[in-house]
C-alpha cells in the first residue's frame, strides 16, 4: 500500500495522556457519589453547572411550563423526528421474534425477548441542547417496552432546555432530572437517597460521561462507549471539495476533540478540501470548537486505490462514515467496522443525527469493530428456556448429560441427570456413576 497522510491529528501518546486525566477525575467523582449520595451530586451540579434547585427531578407542572416555551413549529419538528425514530425502531422490534422449537421428540427449547426493567437516558445539553438524543434513547426505549425510563439532561443557560424536556416527555420518560455530566450518570447508576438506581445507562456524552459509563459498566449495563463524535468522509472525484469540507467541519463543531477524517484517492480533492476547510472555519459561527477539532484531530489520508481506502476505513472504524464515490454500494457490501454509513452525496450525517430515523448513538474509539449503535434491541434481553415433556426424552437427555458431566469430573452434576434416568427411564444407575447407553444395558 502507498498511503500518504497529508494531514495528521495529534500523536496517540498525547491523546492517551488526556484520557488518563479524565479517568482520574471520573473515578474520584463516582466514589464521592457512592459515599455521599445526594450531597455529592448537589455539590457537583453547583460546581459544574451553577445549578442546585430544591429537587433535581422535574415535577409535572415544571415539565408543562417548560414545554409551553417551545414554539409550535419547533414542537411539530420534534414530533416529526420522533415519528421517524419510532417507526424505524418499531420495524426493528418487529423483526425480533420469540421462538420455541422442538429439537428432539419431547425436548422443547425457546427464547423470549424481555425489556430491561429500568434505563437511564442521558441527553447532553451543557454546550449544545441535544434535542435529538432524547428521541434516540427515550423514544426507542419506549418502543422496546421498558417499564421505567429515567431521563437526565444538564441545565442549559441556568434552566433545563425546554425543547430537550419536551422531547423527553413526548418520548415517554417516566422521570426527568435536570442533571448533567458525571453526576447525572453516576446518580442514575449508583442511586442516591432520592434517585432509585437503574439497570442500564444509554446515551452519548463528552469524554467524562463516556468514561463514567465505562467505569460503571458491570454494575449496570451500558449501550456502548459513545465518546466524542467522529466523522469520516470517503470520497473520490465524483464530489467536490465544498461537499467534503462541509461534512467534515459540520461535525467537528461538536467539541474540541471531535475527530474528522478524509480518505480519498484524489490528491486534488484532498488538497482542495483542506483549503475549503480553512475557508469554512473563517465563517462558521462555531469556529472556536470546530477549529480546535480540525487542528488537533483532523486527518487527510491519500490512497492509491479503492481497496486501500476500504482497508484504512475499516481499520479506523469511525463512528460516522460518509461515502461519496462511484461505488457506494461496494463500500456498503465490504465495510465491516463502523458506527453508521451515509451513502451518497444526497444523504449526510446531520440528517442521521437529527431526523431521518436511524439512531445517532453510535460506537466511537474503534468500538465499531465489535458492536453497532444503539437500537431497540439494546433495550431487550434475549433469555432462553427449556422444557422436557416426556419421560423418554428426560431419560435419553439425562443419559448423555450424565456421561458428559462425568467426563469433566462433575459428579454432582451427573447425579442431577442420573436421578432423571432412574425416575423416568426406570434404570438403576449407581450414585456417582455415568449412565451407560441403553443398548449396552440391554
Amino acid at each position: 500500500m502507498t498511503i500518504q497522510h497529508l494531514k495528521r491529528s495529534k500523536p496517540e501518546a498525547e491523546k492517551a495522556e488526556e484520557d488518563a486525566k479524565v479517568r482520574g477525575v471520573v473515578e474520584n467523582a463516582l466514589a464521592d457519589i457512592e459515599a455521599r449520595g445526594d450531597a455529592a451530586v448537589r455539590e457537583m451540579s453547583q460546581k459544574f453547572d451553577n445549578y442546585a434547585p430544591e429537587s433535581f427531578r422535574l415535577s409535572d407542572g415544571q415539565i408543562e411550563a417548560l414545554m409551553s416555551k417551545v414554539s409550535t413549529r419547533d414542537m411539530e419538528d420534534i414530533k416529526f423526528a420522533q415519528e421517524q425514530v419510532r417507526n424505524f425502531a418499531q420495524a426493528q422490534r418487529d423483526s425480533m421474534k420469540d421462538i420455541e422449537i422442538e429439537t428432539l421428540p419431547g425436548v422443547v427449547l425457546g427464547h423470549k425477548n424481555i425489556p430491561v426493567q429500568s434505563v437511564g437516558c442521558y441527553v447532553p445539553a451543557g454546550k449544545f441542547p441535544m434535542v435529538a438524543s432524547a428521541h434516540m434513547s427515550v423514544a426507542t426505549a419506549t418502543v422496546a417496552g421498558v417499564p421505567r425510563i429515567v431521563a437526565a439532561t444538564a441545565p442549559f443557560q441556568g434552566e433545563p432546555n425546554p425543547a430537550v424536556i419536551a422531547a423527553m416527555h413526548l418520548g415517554g420518560a417516566h422521570e426527568i432530572y435536570a442533571l448533567g455530566g458525571i453526576q447525572a450518570v453516576g446518580a442514575m447508576a449508583i442511586g442516591t437517597e432520592t434517585i432509585e438506581p437503574v439497570h442500564m445507562l444509554v446515551g452519548p456524552g463528552n469524554a467524562f460521561v463516556a468514561e463514567a459509563k465505562r467505569q460503571l459498566y458491570g454494575r449496570v449495563g451500558i449501550d456502548l462507549f459513545a465518546g466524542p463524535t467522529e466523522t469520516m468522509v470517503i470520497a473520490d472525484e465524483t464530489v467536490d471539495a465544498e461537499m467534503c469540507a462541509t461534512d467534515l467541519i459540520g461535525q467537528a463543531e461538536h467539541g474540541y476533540n471531535s475527530p474528522a477524517c478524509l480518505i480519498t484517492n484524489s490528491e486534488k480533492l484532498a488538497r482542495d478540501t483542506m483549503a475549503e476547510c480553512e475557508r469554512l472555519l473563517g465563517i462558521i459561527p462555531t469556529a472556536e470548537t470546530a477549529s480546535a477539532s480540525w487542528r488537533d484531530y483532523g486527518d487527510v489520508i491519500l490512497c492509491d486505490s479503492y481497496d486501500e481506502m476500504l482497508a484504512v476505513a475499516n481499520d479506523m472504524a469511525y463512528e460516522h462514515v460518509q461515502v461519496m464515490t462511484d461505488r457506494d454500494d461496494w463500500f456498503l457490501e465490504n465495510m465491516h467496522s463502523y458506527g453508521a454509513l451515509f451513502l451518497g452525496p444526497r444523504t449526510n450525517v446531520a440528517n442521521g443525527d437529527k431526523v431521518i430515523g436511524t439512531n445517532h448513538t453510535l460506537p466511537t474509539k474503534k468500538a465499531g469493530r465489535y458492536t453497532g449503535g444503539l437500537w431497540v434491541g439494546k433495550f431487550l434481553k434475549t433469555h432462553s428456556y427449556q422444557r422436557v415433556t416426556t419421560d423418554e426424552a428426560a431419560a435419553m437427555i439425562g443419559e448423555y448429560g450424565s456421561r458428559l458431566c462425568m467426563l469433566e469430573g462433575f459428579v454432582g452434576h451427573a447425579e442431577q441427570c442420573n436421578i432423571r434416568v432412574r425416575r423416568y427411564g426406570g434404570r438403576n444407575v449407581p450414585y456417582g456413576a455415568a449412565a451407560e447407553p441403553v443398548q449396552a444395558a440391554e
